[in-house]
């Protein structure tokens, strides 16, 4: 676990993803012609556009290009799509500077070795459950589910969980124990 301390849940404003491992199950499918194919999850997606709604922005930092990338992430409304990036530090800070916010507000999703210098400045380090113990290591959280198949969902959650307001009990206060009404003493008189 990172030795620093995390940013708390609810602070987080910007939520950083990388694609292979962690939109993805990190497999790649080339077709004859060369074309990839990429796989994402619906429920992943679900959780992102929630993110969103409730105001927490949401950008896709990537090594790799791919037209599926760009193509999911305009379906989902995520404007910072920044691919091709072999310096993700770079690209991360970059995004920083010109949304206005600190590295500290941010949470960063990773897998692997790349990601570990975004998950080491981010406030928040997420490695998805099967990341490679480089990311496991820079990582504050982990998921139960690994990439592809629901992780990001579950951080979705946990930072939405932590914008909710607190809930009133739906149990009413506990009453003292009635006390008995003093006999009355008899009257002998």
């Amino acid at each position: 676990m990172a030795a620093r301390r995390p940013t708390p849940l609810a602070r987080i404003r910007l939520l950083v993803l990388d694609v292979d491992g962690v939109l993805t199950d990190g497999r790649l499918r080339y077709g004859p012609e060369g074309e990839q194919e990429k796989l994402f999850h619906v429920r992943d997606g679900f959780g992102l556009k929630a993110l969103m709604a409730a105001g927490v922005a949401v950008a896709v930092i990537s090594g790799r290009s791919s037209q599926a990338v760009a193509r999911r992430c305009a379906e989902l409304g995520i404007g910072e799509l920044a691919q091709g990036q072999e310096h993700k530090l770079e690209a991360f800070e970059a995004l920083c500077t010109r949304l206005g916010m600190a590295a500290a507000e941010c949470a960063c999703i990773g897998d692997d070795t790349p990601d570990v210098p975004l998950l080491e400045r981010a406030g928040l380090a997420i490695a998805v459950a099967d990341a490679h113990p480089d990311a496991r290591r820079a990582a504050h959280r982990r998921t139960r589910l690994p990439g592809g198949a629901g992780a990001v969902r579950e951080a979705c959650d946990w930072l939405l969980a932590a914008r909710k307001p607190a809930r009133k009990s739906a149990t009413k206060p506990a009453r003292k124990p009635a006390t008995k009404p003093a006999r009355a003493a008899k009257r002998g008189r």
